[in-house]
């Protein structure tokens, strides 16, 4: 993978944070197929009650791909010279952010998982990568900017 998470990350907008901006510091992922970073410090900004990584109370990011890539090979028929039954790259967890989260007083922190999933029809990797690339600004783009709103909705329930 060529991900790359530079430090600090600038995080989105969100009710309560003035341009917060995370430290990273890389981590070791469970799999060959994964990257991951712990959050250690806020780099600048304010963000009042964030709390950092520990053990018990992560906050991580981990990228993840497909263990086995599908390809188009072999799948056009016989008869129509057309692809039948297409498989799909389930890029499931695609992004993963963990953080620790309190519920109550005098409990421990219990663990709040964002989980980003992309299917991408085999084949449109190389056939059509610029539309492939679209849909990824696009998705990055929409959670930027509604980002603030998207915090709000997972602590209020309200859209």
């Amino acid at each position: 993978m060529t991900l790359a998470l530079a430090t600090p990350v600038v995080g989105g907008l969100q009710t309560g944070m003035t341009t917060p901006s995370w430290t990273v510091v890389a981590d070791t992922a469970n799999t060959a197929v994964e990257k991951q970073w712990q959050v250690t410090a806020l780099a600048s900004g304010s963000a009042a009650g964030a709390r950092f990584h520990s053990i018990s109370d992560p906050a991580t990011i981990t990228f993840m791909r497909p263990s086995v890539l599908k390809t188009l090979s072999g799948l056009i028929s016989g008869l129509t010279g057309l692809y039948g039954r297409v498989p799909s790259n389930m890029w499931t967890r695609i992004l993963l952010v963990r953080k620790g989260v309190n519920i109550a007083a005098n409990n421990v922190p219990r663990i709040m998982t964002i989980r980003v999933e992309c299917d991408v029809p085999a084949g449109a990797d190389s056939y059509d990568s610029p539309n492939v690339r679209m849909a990824a600004s696009l998705a990055v783009g929409v959670l930027n900017q509604l980002s603030a709103g998207f915090g709000d909705t997972l602590v209020s329930g309200s859209i």
